[in-house]
């Protein structure tokens, strides 16, 4: 009972409820929905988990650094228009080398969209820290200033490529599984260790609980919300780079559209608060999980476009009363109540 309760008091456990709640409801449309398969054009396994584990990577990895920024008390409403920046980098690289086949094309094209990634992290690093913008601000000109970067760098043009070996980045798998998803997860590993096993983790929830302590504790701020916004544009760039290898082509205006909206839902599902502090890895990435669940469930069920915005606001605002204590324990009372006047007539 003590374990119990102390899950239902996790955020990111309510996560996995809204997971099992969502495929249960595709389950019952197509009894076939969870059923995995072999394709036989490639011969790999093929399915709608693997499909949602593989919208999933890019995902978790915005949401990964969101994490970090949200818990210095800050935002990050760029890192959609930073993907859109790394896919169109990677792919105009791509098709002037025109090397279909090469490993070296495919390593030169993610460290160019990483590379960039960087240094607009680092820009709203910068503008946060030193100049002392509001992150809102900051990353708002940011997020319009990216998205132009991106049109500039592909021409304003749809751009595709061909490279075999950075097309495998979604569409191949490891064991069964899509690389995109398992490289998102090993990244999630890595950071985590790097977080808790290092003062880092704690110095960047110690500024946001209290900077002005943080800075007599002897904690300088700017050099972590300098290194938190360069992470999260090189994990946004990243994510961009897991988009774009899907498909081989970058959308100027469509990759990476309103992602920043799924990554600050992601981490607020998982448990991390919007006033800064402590954060939570695991929850972020279960919450990275459901929004791609709940993506992949609103075509398969065949919401209109329309209505699809109501639809996620419904479930989202479903999840988060239920990850509430005191909405909890409010129906417990409530049912409870019930319960006596019943026995009593």
């Amino acid at each position: 009972m003590p374990v119990l309760k102390s899950l239902l008091r996790t955020p990111w456990f309510w996560g996995i409820i809204g997971i099992v709640l969502l495929l249960s409801l595709n389950v019952i449309k197509d009894p076939t929905y969870l059923a995995v398969g072999i394709n036989p054009t490639t011969g790999q396994l093929s399915g709608n988990v693997l499909d949602i584990l593989r919208v999933s990577a890019p995902i978790i990895m915005i949401a990964l650094g969101m994490t970090f920024v949200i818990a210095t008390k800050g935002i990050d409403l760029s890192v959609g228009s930073i993907m859109a920046v790394g896919g169109a980098a990677a792919m105009e690289l791509l098709r002037a080398l025109n090397a279909p086949s090469s490993f070296g094309a495919m390593f030169t094209a993610i460290a160019l969209a990483l590379l960039l990634g960087a240094v607009l992290g680092l820009i709203n690093g910068l503008l946060v820290s030193i100049v002392g913008l509001q992150p809102f601000i900051s990353t708002l000109v940011m997020m319009l200033a990216a998205r132009g970067i991106a049109r500039v760098i592909t021409g304003g043009q749809n751009t595709n490529s061909q490279n075999q070996p950075f097309q495998q980045i979604s569409n191949g798998q490891v064991l069964g599984l899509p690389i995109s998803f398992v490289t998102a997860i090993a990244i999630v590993v890595v950071v985590t260790v790097i977080m808790r096993r290092t003062a880092l983790g704690l110095m960047i929830e110690s500024i946001g609980v209290n900077p002005d302590a943080s800075r007599l504790a002897g904690i300088r701020p700017r050099p972590i919300l300098i290194t938190v916004y360069v992470l999260s544009g090189i994990l946004a760039a990243g994510g961009g780079l897991f988009t774009v290898s899907e498909v081989m082509t970058v959308d100027v205006s469509g990759t990476g559209y309103q992602m920043e909206l799924d990554a600050i839902l992601a981490v607020v599902i998982g448990g991390t608060s919007l006033a800064g502090g402590k954060f939570s890895i695991l929850g972020s990435t279960v919450g990275a999980l459901l929004i791609a669940t709940l993506n992949k469930t609103v075509l398969f069920l065949g919401v209109s476009a329309a209505a699809t915005p109501a639809f996620k606001a419904i479930v989202i605002v479903l999840l988060v009363l239920l990850q509430s204590e005191r909405v909890r324990t409010f129906v417990l009372q409530a049912g409870r109540r019930r319960t006596r006047k019943e026995v009593v007539a």
